[in-house]
């Protein structure tokens, strides 16, 4: 007879075949997903939660003082599958002992990638020139027709420079860039210098850089931060993109700047909300560009993002997770005559959408001693808040 599971782990959103195959294997790990790519109703989310150990969400799932009374005292861990972490209550988490993962480093060179693509794509206006290619407008070569703006010699301001601001600028320094320039809550001496960028203020950043990147995280004090008197400040000249959180910008205000030519255009990875309307005044401009937010890779180099971090070291006690910094997993099952594990991942979202592969780690397993051994595994990085 199968032994009864110990825990039971929620799961918001349908996951890639991998990560669903690597959860059903489980061996102490119950695990009920919502299996849709559309995003939970509330309703749902709280009907699943309840009594689960465990919760795997995304940044659109709201975990609010509510769905944690209707969790109850069994939930120990919450996953996301996200950098910023504004969905959580985590004042009300934290008063309950619950432990949070989330994914800081995972996504930062695919996104930095993106923010790039969109800022290409925006300031050469490809999504205009390919329109006309498709309606007939392009009829021959002229001179001043679909004229964009260039990365060489200019100046390129990003608003945090933390892991993602930092990567967008590596990745911008090959264009030519001439200038640097940053903007945040304090200077960044040490980062800073490897990419000769300067730290000013917001007003000086909007006035002199021909290029605006925002990569800064949703706080009270960067909400609505890029507002009418920000675009003001731009050149008329000037691209604006925002891969942080829709609601670091006035998108009214946005759209203004736009179709009065206060800034030349705009490129968005993130919206308020999501999805954007379709009747939405910003989906008129032919200057603004809009990517369905997503940052996501089936593929990345697993032996690198481990081997930067500390070993991990993994425990089940009973029907309670405990992890240590800085990637969370829980090992559920072992078969030591075949010196296979079956390892189930929790506090790494991230790894549910990434592949097999084959690493070196120190385990523990209740019941078991320590042993080193090639694990089949999927990888997590996830970092624990508290």
């Amino acid at each position: 007879m199968r032994p009864p599971r110990l825990m039971k782990v929620f799961v918001t959103r349908r996951i890639p075949p991998e990560g669903r195959a690597a959860l059903a294997r489980a061996a102490d790990c119950e695990v009920e997903e919502w299996d849709s790519d559309e995003p939970i109703p509330s309703q749902e989310l709280e009907r699943g939660v309840t009594g689960a150990h465990g919760l795997l969400c995304l940044l659109s799932d709201r975990v609010d003082k509510r769905l944690l009374e209707a969790a109850g005292a069994n939930l120990k861990v919450i996953s996301t599958l996200s950098v910023g972490v504004d969905h959580l209550a985590l004042d009300e988490i934290k008063k309950r002992g619950i432990r949070v993962g989330y994914t800081p480093d995972v996504l930062t060179d695919a996104t930095a990638e993106l923010a790039v693509s969109l800022l290409l794509t925006t300031c050469r206006r490809l999504p205009e020139a390919i329109e006309e290619v498709k309606n007939g407008g392009w009829t021959s070569w002229k001179p001043m027709w679909m004229c964009g703006y260039g990365l060489s010699q200019s100046t390129v301001g990003i608003v945090g420079l933390g892991r993602i601001g930092q990567a967008v600028a590596q990745r911008l320094k090959p264009f030519g860039v001439q200038r640097f320039l940053y903007a945040g809550r304090q200077p960044r001496p040490q980062e800073a210098a490897a990419l000769q960028a300067e730290f000013v203020s917001i007003p000086q950043l909007a006035a002199e850089s021909d290029f605006v990147i925002v990569a800064c995280s949703l706080t009270p004090a960067t909400k609505g931060l890029c507002n009418k008197e920000f675009f003001q400040q731009m050149k008329t000249t000037a691209v604006f993109v925002n891969i942080s959180r829709g609601d670091v910008v006035n998108q009214d205000d946005l759209y203004q700047a736009l179709a009065s030519g206060q800034i030349a255009a705009a490129g968005l990875d993130v919206t308020t909300p999501e999805p954007l309307p379709t009747d939405h005044p910003l989906l008129t401009l032919k200057n603004c560009g809009i990517n369905p937010q997503g940052k996501k890779e089936w593929e990345t180099n697993i032996n690198s993002i481990l081997g930067a971090g500390e070993q991990s070291s993994v425990f089940l006690l009973q029907s309670e997770l405990v992890a240590l910094r800085p990637c969370c997993l829980a090992v559920i099952g072992a078969s030591l005559s075949s010196l296979t594990f079956s390892l189930r991942v929790f506090c790494g979202p991230l790894l549910l959408c990434r592949r097999l592969a084959v690493h070196r780690c120190v385990v523990l397993s209740l019941g078991f001693q320590f042993c080193s051994i090639d694990l089949w595994t999927c990888f997590c990085t996830s970092t624990m808040l508290f």
